[in-house]
């Protein structure tokens, strides 16, 4: 297959032309990374692409600046029959190479530095890392036994031997680095102590924070602490997880959501929001009401929103386009109420604090930011209350 001009070509579009990387984006085979994935089959589901079946669409997939879909809750591309309609949300993914890039820039990488990559996925980022680095300054782990497996043998056919790693880097990291890069986006608290733990003094760690858009990168210093901003960059990784699939959402909080009256109801300020595409509204909401669950529907102009809470928690808002929408809400918090507070933050200052805000990450994994006046600490997700499903 003719793969090297495709391969230049997606170098010149990711790439500045001085760029080290370059080189290894051009002689990467993307395409034997991701043999078969999924698409979506414009009925919101699920279906099986197989390269060596359809080779011009393997080509087009795999040198395109875009995420490849691998793994759909537990069912990896590569174990699919044709007729498999995976159940969930993506799992596994080749990273879009531009981003793949630029979390490699943030990690301000040299020649003798050693890196690990946490999130392994199709093996990308470990492949240009390795290109430029070499084989035995890069590291790569993932929880997915498969996912690390298949990297090592595909990267091995291209002539690399990094070293891969099977665990769950939420609880525990074999070594010390000097750069972290994660494409994964990690919880505050427990990850981010491990993190630190697998981080050498001076390293750099570069990182999502989950359920927000904001890439942070920070310096650990001689004291254990590390110090670093937000990036006024943005990037959307999936969430780490510790076994085979996410955690189920919470269903009984999300049946409440769409059909429950409420303890409240009352008339929204402003429209109805598809939250999860509005980046930095729900990184803030993520900070102010950490542990919140999105979803969203919409027909013709008819707008409705719903925010759950594993506390039990809830809110529903519906409305006809700009219109203010009628909301319901339940539970111990008010979810749409501090939604609004944000979008009232928003547009009385023209904007929220979050990038180019300081960061300092302390031992135990607490992240504390400020901008100006601005202060907030995330120190992982909120201990639900007992609800009587629970019992």
């Amino acid at each position: 297959m003719d793969w090297e001009p495709h391969a230049a070509r997606l170098a010149d579009e990711v790439t500045d032309p001085v760029s080290r990387w370059r080189q290894p984006v051009a002689s990467v085979p993307r395409h034997e990374l991701v043999p078969r994935w999924w698409e979506r089959d414009g009925a919101g589901g699920w279906m099986l692409r197989d390269g060596t079946a359809d080779p011009s669409a393997w080509l087009t997939t795999a040198y395109s600046d875009r995420s490849v879909i691998t793994r759909v809750g537990t069912l990896h591309a590569d174990h699919a029959k044709p007729d498999d309609r995976p159940q969930g949300l993506p799992t596994s993914s080749a990273t879009l190479p531009s981003l793949v890039v630029r979390m490699l820039r943030h990690g301000r990488l040299a020649d003798g530095l050693v890196l690990l990559d946490l999130g392994t996925g199709a093996g990308g980022l470990t492949a240009y890392a390795a290109r430029r680095l070499g084989d035995h300054h890069v590291t790569s782990v993932d929880v997915d036994p498969y996912v690390t497996g298949a990297a090592a043998e595909r990267l091995t056919r291209m002539g690399l031997r990094p070293r891969f790693i099977t665990l769950d880097a939420t609880a525990t990291i074999s070594g010390t680095y000097d750069r972290i890069i994660a494409t994964v986006a990690l919880q505050p608290g427990t990850s981010f102590r491990t993190m630190l733990g697998a981080l050498r003094e001076g390293g750099r760690l570069v990182t999502t924070l989950a359920n927000t858009s904001l890439i942070l990168t920070a310096w650990k210093g001689s004291d254990g602490e590390a110090l670093g901003q937000i990036e006024r960059d943005t990037a959307g990784f999936m969430l780490t997880r510790s076994g085979e699939d996410y955690p189920p959402p919470p269903s009984a909080v999300f049946a409440l959501a769409r059909e429950a009256d409420g303890d409240e109801i009352s008339t929204g300020r402003y429209p109805v929001l598809d939250v999860a595409n509005a980046w930095e509204i729900r990184s803030m909401l993520e900070i102010t009401t950490p542990g919140v669950e999105l979803a969203y529907h919409q027909e013709g102009r008819h707008r409705t929103a719903y925010l759950v809470h594993e506390d039990g928690s809830w809110a529903r808002a519906s409305g006809e386009w700009l219109d203010p929408p009628t909301v319901h809400q339940g539970g111990p918090q008010r979810l749409w109420t501090a939604l609004e507070r944000i979008r009232n933050r928003i547009n009385a200052e023209g904007g929220l604090p979050l990038y180019g805000a300081r960061v300092r990450i302390t031992p135990d994994g607490v992240c504390h930011l400020s901008r100006g006046t601005w202060r907030a600490a995330m120190n992982g997700p909120v201990l639900p209350k007992p609800r009587r499903s629970d019992k």
